[in-house]
């Protein structure tokens, strides 16, 4: 297993990345570029995915951490509903929506997987690993 020391080392972060960068290249094409609230909407859903992996992993706490993992999550379900919007209204084909369905759903899972560990795991965070303060140097 991989250590893990930044948000950017979660391979569930780097995932929703590459599904933000995707769905950003095709927000920019077809119709979908003209409907701008459901073009802004999907793209506020994709970053907000990323996003939330990514401020949970810095606020230092497991709890926290699984707190943002569930909007993340919940992010993911809302993006799900959002591309169904965007395939009814005719701006995705049925093959690229099945495959972006798939890597949310994947993101999903994963989400899931990782706040399960968190939950089951006994260590608290970073923010609760107790050091000796030389370890720092001087502080003043």
């Amino acid at each position: 297993m991989a250590t893990i020391n930044s948000f950017e080392d979660l391979e569930v972060w780097k995932k929703a990345r590459t599904l933000a960068r995707e769905i950003f290249e095709i927000t920019l094409r077809g119709n979908l570029r003209k409907d701008f609230s459901l073009k802004e909407a999907i793209n506020k859903t994709t970053g907000s995915i990323m996003d939330n992996i990514a401020e949970g992993f810095d606020r230092g706490g497991n709890k926290e951490f699984i707190q943002f993992l569930f909007i993340a999550k919940g992010s993911a379900a809302e993006l799900r509903s959002q591309l169904y919007r965007a395939l009814d209204r005719n701006h995705l084909e049925q093959g690229e929506f099945e495959s972006l369905k798939v890597q949310v759903e994947t993101i999903s899972k994963q989400l899931s997987a990782l706040i399960t560990y968190l939950k089951c795991s006994d260590l608290k965070g970073p923010k609760y690993v107790n050091e000796p303060l030389e370890n720092y140097g001087n502080l003043k």
